[in-house]
């Protein structure tokens, strides 16, 4: 089984469990917290997959690194230890982020435009695209691409609705030349 279809299930049930408990920002903020510790600090991935420190050393590796932990992030941890999943913790944070914010209806969005969005501007693709998807809050990050000559190219998850100059020249020129299909 892969690392990935296994961190999906690890996610899902503890984003179960910390919806029934009611703990779902304090779980979010403390999967934060470990995947930073994890990106961070090289050595603690490789010691906990080593093979000759024993599993008792790991125990307390993570107890040490990870005090204050709530009980089903302390546990997790522990399960992820002794089944020799620890390198899935990255994929099981972004899975439980990714989670959350479909149950708020939140989305993120990455708008590329030739110049900054006013605040405005962001307002109003915000309002515009979390209804066309359902969405009560889209967040927007706005990157800046002078290739788009003009317009905007938006993308939400897997979707990019692409306004842009270079996009509707590009689609002329399918539309125009033979073979450019």
């Amino acid at each position: 089984m892969s690392s990935i279809a296994a961190a999906n299930r690890y996610a899902v049930a503890l984003f179960d469990l910390a919806k029934e408990q009611n703990i779902l920002d304090d779980i979010s903020a403390e999967l934060k917290v470990v995947k930073q510790v994890f990106q961070e600090n090289d050595t603690l991935q490789k010691l906990l997959q080593h093979p000759k420190v024993s599993s008792d050393q790991k125990q307390q590796l993570i107890e040490e690194s990870f005090t204050g932990l709530s009980v089903p992030m302390g546990n997790l941890l522990k399960l992820l230890l002794k089944k020799q999943r620890m390198d899935a913790i990255t994929y099981i944070v972004d899975k439980f982020q990714e989670l959350l914010e479909e149950e708020r209806k939140v989305a993120n969005a990455v708008v590329y435009t030739v110049k900054p969005l006013t605040s405005e501007e962001e307002t109003m693709i915000s309002t515009t695209f979390s209804k066309k998807l359902g969405k009560d809050t889209l967040h927007i990050t706005n990157e800046i691409d002078p290739s788009i000559i003009g317009g905007m190219k938006i993308q939400i998850g897997d979707t990019i609705f692409d306004g842009s100059v270079k996009g509707q020249l590009n689609r002329l020129e399918r539309e125009l030349v033979p073979g450019k299909r």
